[in-house]
């Protein structure tokens, strides 16, 4: 178990609102952290159209989601905040006035003033393959992410997919492993060239395998893995020894354990009142396409908008005795300074 780490706000959620949101805290010198399912920042942003252009943010005619991921992390550098990717919050437990203890699937503990949930439309969540009986092998020996490198070390991994995250996994872990077979449905990739191009010169001097099909069963027994029946695309049926297999097979977007979390919900999304956006909850607020309310639009710049009014009320239960005066980046040679432009 991890130390528990205390904080001013934790945002849940690392993509384009909950990044504004670090901004317009850390104006008021509010220190955040922010928890992503991902394991990457930016939200669908990066995870659906890192490449796609956006055309609707406010002065900027056109900009890529990465392009905008990347400005927006330039802009919250002065207030260092720290993010904790590949964990999703399971649950938040009200402990004080104001004080929540939140809790992530990796076993991370904190204590935070204000909770802000900025989780786009849920979490994404890995698609499962349909192999009979998959459950069983879950979370022991079948992983859908790789929190820590080192639980796979020794181990013989069988990777499943053909994109980005199985061709990062198989030449992150190769080198660990006991072995590792890279299966794919077939011999056409959907990753990086430069990635398809190293993972081919590892089967080629024998440092790994490559296999062309699907799984169609898993062999173990009490949830450990032996082996994997795989249908090849000839339709014959062979078996790879694995004690460990890792499908990646895509993300869905799914409502998660926001239901378990003590806000109220509304069509699978959290009901806010708009001074603040404030749940229910006194101390948990919901910015961007998580929240509804009369009027709104799923748009980043709305998003934009709610974290900065949320700030100002957020700035209340952390400094309850510290009056807040409004001011502008533009004159202020105080928050000039925090910027590092001062």
């Amino acid at each position: 178990m991890a130390e528990t780490i205390k904080t001013d706000a934790l945002i849940i959620g690392a993509g384009p609102c909950g990044l504004f949101a670090v901004f317009e805290l850390g104006l008021l010198d509010i220190k955040a952290h922010l928890v992503d399912i991902l394991d990457k920042i930016g939200g669908q942003c990066a995870e659906l159209y890192p490449e796609k252009p956006i055309y609707d943010i406010p002065g900027i005619p056109m900009v890529t989601g990465q392009g905008l991921t990347d400005s927006l992390m330039e802009q919250v550098k002065p207030f260092g905040p720290t993010f904790h990717l590949n964990e999703m919050v399971e649950t938040i437990e009200k402990i004080g006035d104001p004080l929540f203890r939140v809790t992530t699937d990796a076993g991370q503990v904190f204590e935070t003033k204000v909770v802000i949930i900025s989780a786009g439309g849920g979490s994404f969540q890995p698609k499962r393959p349909p192999v009979p009986g998959i459950e069983a092998y879950e979370g022991k020996s079948v992983h859908y992410a790789v929190r820590k490198m080192e639980t796979f070390r020794d181990k013989e991994i069988l990777i499943v997919g053909g994109g980005d995250s199985a061709l990062d996994w198989t030449l992150n872990l190769q080198p660990i492993a006991k072995g590792v077979t890279l299966l794919h449905r077939r011999d056409d990739f959907r990753a990086a060239p430069h990635s398809v191009e190293q993972m081919r010169a590892l089967v080629k001097a024998g440092k790994m395998q490559l296999k062309l099909g699907q799984v169609t069963s898993l062999e173990g027994e009490g949830g450990q893995l032996s082996a994997a029946v795989v249908k090849g695309n000839d339709n014959a049926t062979f078996k790879v020894s694995c004690d460990t297999m890792l499908p990646f097979f895509g993300l869905t977007m799914k409502l998660g354990p926001v239901g378990n979390w003590g806000v109220q919900l509304e069509n699978n999304l959290i009901p806010v009142e708009t001074s603040a956006f404030e749940t229910n909850v006194p101390g948990i607020f919901a910015i961007g396409d998580i929240n509804t309310y009369p009027g709104k639009l799923k748009l980043i710049l709305s998003g934009f908008h709610e974290g900065a009014l949320m700030s100002q009320k957020a700035h209340r239960y952390i400094y309850p005795d510290k009056r807040l005066v409004f001011q502008y980046t533009t004159s202020s040679s105080s928050l000039q300074k925090k910027l590092g432009v001062g």
